[in-house]
């Protein structure tokens, strides 16, 4: 369903109008910071958490917020998820927040020191669209990308939409007949798939690379190393290779949208037996359950 609203800068506006000037710096520049995230039903889940790091995102790049943004983000999401019908018990809605430095007039990659530009807030949504029925019984498919990560960078932490890099993956694992690729650090250690976090299962341990490795920290994977610890897994955060991954019994991606998805093959070979694996069927179970039963309000 196309969505009919977005939420920009205080207010609800028509999806259909004009919003962004041509001189804001998100356009001109990928000069802003972004944060996608599930409601379900009519309940945001993890937003503090997500608002949080939104916020630590803008403050790396010195994106000046105001005091009562993240109150007037939540606001704006409920106003939005109710404009779009998405509210309601069976409303199920990926939320994205995106914050640009706002218009500048000038030229030059140095924000003004002058007269700072207002930021751009803008909520958006849309009803969550069910992942294909073959990627949760049959898993999917992932490659490596050329494209190599610098867990020295600073940009690493911060959720910026300076996104070429995934869009160039996500290219290349379409061509090569392939769901979605993993980045590499430039060392060769397995770090992030293009938007999900990487988990690997071997017997009863859980491993997944290390915030070293040039990965976001991502909301639903700190929920995974919480529920692991839970049901029994041994969680090890740390460096790992392409052959771990190879070699593991199970593997899955996470993201705070599409959930948890099963990884079945690696460049063209079968990891574990080739099927979604026991422990990755019982994380998406209770991740939904979590979703839907908004004990997250509670937790936090």
């Amino acid at each position: 369903m196309r969505p009919r609203n977005i939420w920009i800068d205080g207010a609800l506006a028509s999806a259909d109008a004009p919003h962004l000037s041509a001189f804001d710096r998100g356009f001109q520049l990928g000069d802003a910071v972004f944060e996608t995230l599930r409601a379900r039903p009519g309940r945001a889940t993890a937003l503090a958490e997500h608002l949080a790091r939104l916020r630590a995102s803008a403050d790396g790049l010195a994106i000046a917020l105001p005091a009562s943004a993240e109150a007037d983000i939540a606001a704006g999401i409920a106003d939005l998820l109710r404009a779009e019908d998405l509210a309601g018990p069976h409303g199920d809605a990926a939320i994205r927040i995106t914050v640009s430095r706002g218009p500048f007039f000038g030229r030059g990659l140095l924000p003004p020191s002058d007269a700072e530009p207002t930021p751009t807030v803008v909520v958006q949504a849309w009803p969550v669209t069910p992942a294909p029925v073959a990627h949760l019984e049959h898993g999917i498919r992932l490659v490596t990308t050329a494209v190599r990560r610098d867990p020295s960078s600073p940009l690493g932490r911060l959720k910026t939409t300076s996104r070429a890099d995934h869009v160039y993956a996500r290219l290349e694992a379409k061509r090569a007949g392939a769901d979605d690729a993993l980045f590499l650090t430039v060392d060769g250690h397995l770090s992030e798939a293009t938007s999900a976090n990487v988990f690997l299962i071997s017997g009863t341990a859980l491993e997944t690379p290390s915030l070293a490795c040039g990965i976001l920290a991502g909301t639903t994977r700190d929920w995974i190393l919480r529920w692991a610890d839970g049901v029994g897994l041994h969680t090890n955060e740390t460096w790992l290779t392409t052959r771990d991954l190879a070699e593991a019994d199970e593997a899955f991606l996470s993201s705070s949208v599409a959930g948890i998805l099963p990884v079945t093959r690696f460049a063209a070979q079968p990891i574990g037996d080739g099927r979604p694996g026991a422990w990755t069927i019982r994380a998406r179970a209770d991740r939904e359950a979590f979703i839907r039963s908004g004990d997250q309000v509670r937790e936090r």
